[in-house]
């Protein structure tokens, strides 16, 4: 065994390594901070160009794209509230508005190296207790999956506690969205209103552009004429950064073990983990009031929770040949072309190849450490060009995102119609985050609700039965009753 590890770790720190690991790391920053081009787009384009390469540079490359495109989301959800991927949508709420206060380095840093804590505690969780996880993931069956749902639906009441049934709306409407088009169960057509392109449903990517991103740019637009009021001099006067990360550190610490947790469930991926552990954030903390007002917390919370994730989802992928999520499909693909069957046996038939794939996870963490470190200061800059010129920049971008998800105009359609509910709901107090949930989870709650009463031959107690759906469905009761008190108490007051 200690032979096998000493091997491994020669192979990952092997100088072609290192250098394709910085060279996809740099890349997935930029595939993840583009709008519409998220990781899994640079996974799936990286996989051909692996294609003659060695195993283990292979899986490096592919490594590196993932985890620099995970971090790459909240580069622009914090400097210009787009999330360049669905994991960074939480991190648009408190991100953006610490931009806003002349403290995107600060965002960024605190981003960085949340990031980082969590991807190195997801490596070492698939280290060591990578079998103990899967065992457990495979309990999750249609029951767990709706009330995990569930779960992440009652964030709704966290996130709207100034207006309820407003964010209760939003959240009801997203959901509704996310039934447009075939029906998962019985495979016909929903709510298409005679139109071919919405038999194919709303895609997520350019509706999460339109909700974040043409709304930001239709209201910076009414103050074109005005030049960024921060100077880079004052973003870039930051605190220590060590001393913020350890001020931080039990938020961080524990979104990085739900961020794992999630991740080694198959099915579900890093925006559920993302925003699971931004409400457990918010509602241990002491100062709720500052969460989607620049909390750092929040920041801190999201990004650990969405990049905990990165590790924990080759749990089922490297022990039982499962893959967690559309990333590590890419990466069974690739490992099945290099020869390599993912599963059980894969440990004893090619246990230097699995530690290697470890190593080069912590690896990749580390070095996305270092370049991002050096990097925040330009990335921080954006916030000094002047909004005129800005703007037109961003637009292109997010309609180059929109169309590349599927090559047609109609997803630039709904980009635009959905920035403009992203613009004018706001404006009557509707918020836009709990319809983003709704979109998200709503597929999720909906095919597992039904699977559990086909199974269950429409034994509705399947719910409450199963130990692991209870639970959860009980923490969500727990979780949507204290927003409910404190509305009720609010109104009497």
């Amino acid at each position: 065994m200690g032979e096998i590890v000493i091997n491994s770790l020669g192979d990952v720190f092997a100088v072609n390594n290192v250098l394709v690991i910085l060279i996809s790391v740099f890349a997935g920053f930029i595939f993840g901070a583009l709008p519409g081009l998220t990781a899994t787009m640079g996974v799936a384009l990286m996989l051909p160009i692996t294609y003659g390469m060695p195993p283990t540079l292979a899986m490096m490359a592919l490594l590196g794209m993932y985890c620099g495109g995970t971090y790459g989301g909240s580069i622009s959800a914090i400097l210009i509230r787009t999330p360049g991927t669905p994991a960074s949508a939480a991190t648009v709420m408190d991100g953006y508005a610490l931009a806003e206060q002349g403290k995107a380095s600060d965002a960024l840093r605190m981003s960085l190296f949340a990031s980082v804590f969590a991807g190195i505690f997801s490596a070492l969780a698939l280290l060591f207790i990578a079998p103990q996880l899967s065992k457990f993931a495979l309990e999750f069956g249609p029951a767990e999956f709706f009330a995990l749902a569930v779960f992440g639906l009652t964030m709704i009441a966290s996130i709207s506690s100034d207006n309820l049934r407003k964010g209760v709306v939003m959240g009801i409407f997203g959901m509704f969205v996310s039934t447009i088009g075939i029906d998962p169960i019985g495979g016909l057509s929903r709510f298409s209103f005679g139109s071919d392109e919405l038999i194919g449903g709303v895609n997520l990517i350019p509706a999460l552009i339109g909700l974040f991103a043409i709304s930001e740019i239709i209201n910076k637009s009414q103050t074109a004429h005005l030049r960024s009021n921060e100077k880079v001099s004052h973003l870039e006067k930051a605190a220590s950064s060590l001393k913020n990360f350890m001020k931080h550190f039990k938020t961080i610490l524990k979104s990085s073990a739900i961020g794992t947790f999630i991740g080694s469930i198959p099915g579900t991926g890093p925006a559920i983990a993302s925003f699971l552990s931004y409400n457990e954030a918010k509602r241990s903390s002491k100062n709720k009031e500052q969460y989607g007002k620049g909390s750092m917390d929040g920041i801190a919370a999201a990004e650990a929770g969405n990049n905990g994730v990165t590790g924990a989802t080759l749990i089922p992928l490297l022990t039982l040949g499962i893959p967690g999520d559309t990333v590590t499909a890419v990466m069974l693909g690739a490992l099945m072309m290099q020869g390599l069957a993912p599963g059980p046996q894969l440990f004893q038939t090619s246990a230097d190849m699995m530690y290697t794939i470890m190593f080069g996870l912590i690896l990749v963490n580390i070095m996305m450490l270092l370049q991002g470190f050096f990097a925040v200061k330009f990335f921080a800059k954006i916030k000094n060009i002047p909004v005129n010129m800005l703007l037109p920049s961003l637009l292109i971008l997010c309609f180059i995102g929109a169309f590349a998800v599927n090559n047609t105009v109609f997803d630039a359609k709904i980009m635009l119609l959905f920035g403009l509910i992203g613009y004018i709901a706001p404006k009557f107090g509707f918020p836009v985050t709990p319809m983003l949930l709704g979109i998200v989870l709503g597929p999720i709650a909906e095919t597992s609700f039904r699977r559990a009463l086909s199974v269950s031959r429409g034994d509705w107690m399947v719910f409450v039965t199963e130990p692991i759906s209870l639970v959860f469905l009980l923490l969500s009761l727990i979780s949507i009753s204290f927003p409910l008190l404190k509305s009720i108490f609010r109104r009497k007051n």
